[in-house]
């Protein structure tokens, strides 16, 4: 085995020894159950760890990442995590957060096929197409680049308000908030895009789902 494989498996042990030491009993409380109060549906990119930017420990989010943090309305996997995250855990907030630099949205901005993730990235074509004015008066590249990051950000947490799930819980009086970040790559900071969702008011009359009584 190669030597990264192996330090790997050095650093869990010393993980557990050094949180024993703060904490003898915090694994077995861990194992108990959790409550997570935010679900983080973020990037797949291995530079964007959702608890090490948050400072948060284990059992604090609950996790759900792909790439560009999308959310496809028909991706089951990512309904399944939401689901889950505010029907059973009841989590109080979702975060979508993007990050600079993402290279699911550059791909996005080019023709170049990449492979069978030409398919996802066209989701992401499809934020740049319903945003092209706005983005293309952007004259810089890069300014550009940041700024379709920041609006696909905010395109998914529109999408997020528009499933049933999250609607449902909404009509059921159940405290939830959608927020939408970027995180910094050369930074390590966060933005607060400030769209901040707390009910359907804000969607398209056609996407504000009526429930039968």
């Amino acid at each position: 085995m190669d030597n990264f494989y192996t330090k790997l498996l050095d650093n869990n042990r010393k993980f557990v020894e050094d949180t024993l030491k703060l904490d003898p009993e915090f694994f077995k409380d861990l194992a108990k159950e959790q409550h997570p109060p935010l679900l983080w549906i973020g990037c797949s990119d291995s530079r964007v760890p959702a608890n090490q930017i948050t400072g948060t420990r284990p059992g604090e989010v609950f996790v759900h990442r792909n790439i560009a943090n999308m959310v496809v309305h028909t991706d089951m996997n990512m309904l399944s995590v939401l689901d889950y995250s505010v029907n059973v855990l009841k989590v109080k907030h979702v975060i979508v957060c993007g990050h600079y630099g993402c290279g699911g949205v550059k791909a996005a901005m080019g023709n170049q096929s990449i492979g069978i993730i030409d398919n996802w990235i066209r989701h992401i074509k499809d934020v740049y197409r319903q945003h092209q004015d706005e983005l293309d008066a952007v004259q810089n590249e890069e300014e550009r680049f940041n700024k379709f990051v920041e609006v696909n950000v905010k395109e998914q947490v529109f999408d997020l308000a528009k499933t049933s799930i999250v609607q449902g819980a909404w009509r059921n009086g159940q405290d939830l908030t959608l927020h939408g970040w970027v995180y910094g790559l050369n930074s390590g900071y966060v933005t607060d895009l400030e769209v901040d969702l707390d009910s359907n008011k804000d969607l398209d009359n056609v996407y504000q789902l009526q429930f039968k009584k």
